[in-house]
Order: C-alpha cells, then structure tokens, then sequence
C-alpha cells in the first residue's frame, strides 16, 4: 500500500491542474467562429491568461462568376475536339474512297476482246479476266448435241444448254471451281467437260455439275460477241 505522503501529492497535483468551472462553462458555450470572422478570443483556463485567435478571411478568394467560366472553357474544349474529330473522319473517309476506286490497270481490263479465228474447233483457251480465269471453248457439233441430250430434271443444278450459250458453239464460263475455288482440268472426268483435281468435282461439255461436292454450274459471265462475230468480248 502506498504511503500517505505520496497520495497526498498526488490529489494536490491533480487538484492544482483541475481547470476552474467557469472556464469549461466558457469553452463549451462559445461557438466556433469561421467564415468571415476575423478572430475569437477565448479565456485562458489560468488565472490572469488570455489569448487570441486568428482565423484567416478566404472571402476575397471567392469569385461570383468563377463557376460560369470553368463552363464556357468547357464548351470550348468539346467544341474544339468536336470540330476535330469530324476534319479527322472526313479524311479518313475520302483516302478510304481513293484506295477502293479502281486504278488505270484495273479499269484497262474490265473488258477483254478475244480474236475468236485463233480457236481452233474442238479446243479450249484460257484468258484472264479481273483476275480469274474464263474458260472459252469452240464445241463441236457432237458436243452440241451432247448437251442438248442430257435429262435437266437429274441435274443438281438445272440448267439447259441453251441457257448457259449465246452461241452454240462456243462456250465462256468462269473456270473457278464452286466447290472451294479451285481450278477444273479441260478435256477430263467422267463427262468429257473439266474436272476439278482438289476435290473430283466432274462437269459436262455444257459446264453442269454431274458428280462430286460442287454445288453449283460452272458460273458464266458477261460477254458479248463482236458486230462482224469475229470477236468476243468478256466483260
């Protein structure tokens, strides 16, 4: 147990720090003062003590018209990225259309003329037209009536042999498998027209799926024969 002469000092100590009631009535009655004050003064809990307070004024920082500017500088601003978007699509969109337009080359063979003497009867020639071959074959009159002889109801796909010609004898198809694109052997398969190596796909002499995985006839395309019919004329 401690000694009486420590506890007495401690219960002075403590007594000699107790701060007086009017001061605590004072600390807890007296608003803080902020804003535009600019300062408070408060009672010292010790006798004879005072001091002063100085609260800084920020009124003069503040502007009316500072909210009213930051929204026109932000008009500005999407006005601005606006006005530069729409200068960097419209660019874009013309060199888009630059590079699609088809050039000189190109244009030079959208039409291919044929001098049709050089095929002998009974041959077959391939030219190149927009980049794919065509197929154009001078039939014989045997041929001729080999295709006229074929049942159109047992074809896959169709088609007379009148359709597929303006002339009889001379036959222009777009030598690209319907298969997957490849392209079909001359004077081969099971039907005396083209075969296709990639797949066995067999046409006939009109051009006319018969056997394999194509879907489709051989495609034909647009041509036209000369006034004086010397010449054909694919595209």
């Amino acid at each position: 147990m401690a000694p009486v002469s420590t506890v007495s000092r401690a219960l002075a100590r403590s007594a000699a720090f107790r701060l007086p009631t009017n001061a605590v009535r004072a600390m807890s009655t007296t608003p803080a003062v902020c804003g535009s004050a600019a300062s408070s003064t408060f009672q010292s809990p010790f006798k004879g003590e005072s001091k002063t307070t100085r609260i800084p004024d920020f009124s003069k920082y503040k502007t009316s018209g500072s909210s009213t500017q930051n929204a026109l500088i932000s008009y500005f601003m999407v006005g601005t990225l606006g006005a530069i978007s729409a200068a960097g699509a419209k660019s874009t969109v013309q060199e888009f259309l630059v590079n699609m337009s088809a050039s000189a080359d190109v244009l030079a063979m959208a039409k291919v003329e044929v001098d049709l003497a050089a095929i002998p009867e009974g041959k077959n020639v391939i030219i190149k037209w927009r980049g794919k071959p065509v197929f154009i074959r001078h039939r014989t009159q045997a041929e001729i009536d080999e295709a006229n002889s074929v049942n159109v109801a047992s074809l896959r796909h169709p088609e007379t042999d009148d359709q597929r010609v303006k002339k009889p004898e001379w036959l222009v198809m777009l030598g690209v498998c319907t298969h997957l694109g490849c392209v079909p052997i001359g004077e081969a398969g099971d039907f005396g027209g083209w075969f296709c190596p990639c797949h066995g796909s067999h046409y006939d002499i009109s051009g006319r799926i018969r056997k394999g995985p194509a879907p489709l006839n051989l495609e034909i395309p647009e041509y036209d024969f000369s006034e004086d019919g010397t010449k054909l004329i694919v595209g």
